[in-house]
């Protein structure tokens, strides 16, 4: 008898895991150029809707891909197996966004599988940091940085936004490993890179994409670090530059700004920050925000007593019930 969760990973894994043979047909080199055009407006929707709105869309749409590689040949195989895995990549992170950790894993497993079936140096790169985010939000700081060397071993071969984006996450490893000097080193050295990104490639963008990018990722550092008024300094000018249109992140930024406020104990400039995560947080159905908020309520836990606290308490509420 399957049980529940067998219930839900089975619906997980379906979109990848078809059967074989599938009838043959011509694939025309054209739906490459539609799936890569699909896949930006699918970063953009991700944006405003969050995980939960995305996933069905775009898992279908990399079933169909799945079942085009199998008829398709020579370069335009090739291609559909690059794009394959730009999708794949995506639904892994849609799934770890809405905190299905067993879905995230199981997609960031197949975009390794097609990258490396791609050949393609940057996509494996690609995958290999895909599957260190995932170790970052499991704790294990060691196989985040085991991952992320892994991808910069290949560093001349890759493009400058992998190597950064292998880079910044290693520093997420460093900070789970209390190594406070690696986080500024390697944040330091993709920053010298930053300006050399110039690809054409849909997947990947957030470097570009996210104002502020680096900087996001050292005070998300500092503050897993416990340097509390390093990160609310940090915070302060990153939020600054962030669109109102990127409302997701900007939640998980203000609910880690709020910690970072707590840490440096000013609790009443946590609570007020934490108000406007609160919203987005149930607005969006973000799992990884409501993690973040869960973290705050950690933090704020010397002042659980006093008014401040009982108004944070009020001001979770909506999050907690949600989740």
């Amino acid at each position: 008898m399957r049980s529940p969760h067998d219930e839900s990973f089975v619906s997980v894994t379906a979109a990848a895991l078809i059967a074989g043979p599938v009838a043959s047909q011509h694939v025309d080199p054209a739906l490459i150029d539609y799936f890569q055009q699909q896949l930006e407006g699918h970063y953009r929707a991700d944006m405003f809707l969050g995980p939960h709105d995305l996933i069905g869309t775009v898992s279908a749409q990399y079933q169909l891909i799945d079942k085009l590689i199998r008829s398709a040949r020579g370069e335009t195989r090739r291609g559909l197996l690059r794009v394959g895995a730009a999708y794949a990549a995506l639904v892994g992170w849609l799934y770890q966004d809405a905190g299905d950790m067993d879905g995230a894993s199981f997609w960031r497993g197949v975009t390794q599988e097609i990258a490396m079936r791609s050949r393609d140096p940057h996509l494996i790169g690609y995958s290999l940091v895909n599957q260190a985010q995932v170790r970052t939000d499991l704790g294990d700081g060691h196989a985040v940085i085991d991952l992320c060397e892994a991808a910069l071993d290949d560093a001349p071969r890759i493009l400058p936004k992998v190597r950064i984006m292998a880079m910044q996450q290693q520093a997420h490893g460093a900070s789970l490993t209390g190594d406070r000097a690696a986080v500024d080193h390697l944040v330091d050295q993709a920053d010298r890179i930053l300006g050399r990104v110039d690809d054409d490639l849909p997947w990947g963008n957030a470097c570009r994409r996210t104002p502020g990018y680096l900087e996001v990722q050292r005070a998300t550092c500092y503050g897993r670090l416990g340097l509390g008024r390093e990160a609310d300094s940090l915070w302060s000018q990153v939020l600054t530059a962030v669109p109102e249109t990127a409302r997701r992140d900007r939640g998980v930024y203000l609910a880690r700004h709020a910690t970072a406020a707590a840490a440096a104990r000013e609790p009443d400039h946590a609570l007020e920050i934490a108000r406007t995560a609160a919203q987005i947080a149930v607005e969006t159905g973000s799992a990884r925000m409501a993690r973040e908020l869960a973290t705050l309520e950690q933090a704020m836990r010397p002042w659980h007593d006093a008014p401040v606290g009982r108004d944070l308490a009020e001001v979770l509420a909506p999050v907690t019930e949600r989740g």
